[in-house]
């Protein structure tokens, strides 16, 4: 029921709820009056009267009944939020980059912030944490497997570390996982989509009907690896015209300072350094060509990439975001969209729409969060969190 009134776009009455759900009037009746005293649900009694009878009273997800944390570790920033029942935002911070501290340090931060997000709520209706990391992850250990993007972090045990520190339940799950999982709630129909996450790397999150794919340990979508153009940068397995690399802002801005666009940086510069350099690209690219060219070249690599998931898959859409995509968006979308549209296989059977997430830069700390609710409130008994 609960994952009923979430899906709906407006308020349901009890007549509407036993049509959405199975269940009959009398167990509609038994539900809803535990989840009023809950405090999970609202039911508003109807003001006046249209025609005959008494209008039924309608319900909807109270959205202070319950709320989550979502965490996302980022080489750039670690960001987290508090969002309440129906996944709206209540409070955020941002603290430190995971690429700039250690473990231990980045954690104390980490419940440092989840302490300020959370003040004022009742401890009682706080679910969880929910934690993005880059991958790849050991869900079932909650630990963080030798990142690629963080480097020294190797075989981190970061749901233990967190719950210990915070004192709360967490989940834990890939940043492109939970980016995916945050689009569901946030455009409740049932969809098939790809979800590809610009950030400091780049990766993909599959949904379809309605479900997220994680692959059969949770490390799905790690994409990085798809030949995209054989005369495209480096990779580091060895082979050129990985996808990967030719949407990661460090080659970007590699490649901005051998075109003269930005000054060059020193090879171990700062995950941090190198953001801001890609910041300025991106913006440098409205009316510098050579500036607009590089991210070009980028976007139509990447769009290759994103028509190869479309024909494995056969989705209906590709969704962009990630920290990375409102600065790339205004180059970035026309072109991934002109080249899906105009190359995936089933064009003449259907539409392959091509849109920026819901959530934007914030999908994966929003997703963290979603991920929480998700795990308590789920129709599927598989994944439901009894605490």
């Amino acid at each position: 029921m609960l994952d009923a009134l979430r899906r709906a776009r407006h308020d349901l009455s009890r007549a509407e709820l036993s049509t959405a759900t199975g269940l009959s009037a009398q167990s509609i009746t038994n539900i809803v009056r535990r989840l009023v005293e809950r405090g999970l649900v609202d039911e508003r009694e109807p003001v006046g009267s249209q025609g005959r009878g008494r209008p039924a009273a309608s319900l909807r997800l109270d959205p202070a009944g319950s709320y989550a944390v979502g965490v996302h570790v980022d080489p750039t920033v670690t960001a987290v939020v508090l969002v309440d029942l129906t996944a709206a935002v209540v409070a955020a911070r941002r603290t430190v980059a995971a690429s700039a501290t250690t473990p231990d340090e980045l954690v104390t931060a980490v419940a440092a912030a989840v302490t300020e997000v959370t003040a004022g709520v009742p401890p009682d209706r706080v679910l969880g944490v929910g934690i993005a990391t880059p991958g790849p992850v050991d869900t079932g250990a909650g630990v963080v497997v030798g990142a690629p993007l963080l480097p020294g972090w190797d075989r981190v045990a970061l749901r233990s570390l967190v719950r210990d520190a915070t004192g709360l339940p967490v989940v834990m799950h890939k940043d492109t996982a939970a980016a995916a999982v945050g689009e569901l709630w946030h455009d409740p129909d049932p969809a098939d989509f790809v979800f590809l996450y610009l950030g400091t790397g780049l990766g993909a999150g599959f949904v379809v009907g309605g479900e997220l794919l994680p692959g059969s340990t949770d490390n799905a979508g790690e994409i990085g690896h798809l030949m995209v153009a054989p005369d495209g940068p480096p990779c580091p397995c060895g082979q050129p015209g990985c996808v990967g690399p030719s949407g990661m802002p460090r080659t970007l801005v590699a490649e901005a300072a051998a075109a003269g666009v930005l000054d060059p940086l020193p090879h171990d510069a700062t995950d941090r350094r190198v953001d801001a350099a890609f910041s300025t690209l991106c913006a440098r690219a409205a009316d510098d060509p050579v500036a607009h060219g590089i991210l070009a070249r980028s976007a139509g690599r990447i769009a290759r990439a994103a028509v190869t998931l479309c024909n494995a898959l056969d989705v209906g859409a590709v969704v962009l975001g990630g920290p990375a995509w409102s600065r790339t968006a205004p180059v970035f979308l026309p072109i991934v969209r002109d080249v899906v549209t105009a190359t995936t296989e089933a064009r003449r059977v259907h539409e392959v729409d091509v849109r920026g997430s819901a959530l934007g830069d914030d999908a994966a700390v929003v997703g963290a969060a979603c991920l929480v609710l998700e795990h308590a409130f789920s129709a599927r008994p598989a994944t439901l969190l009894i605490r």
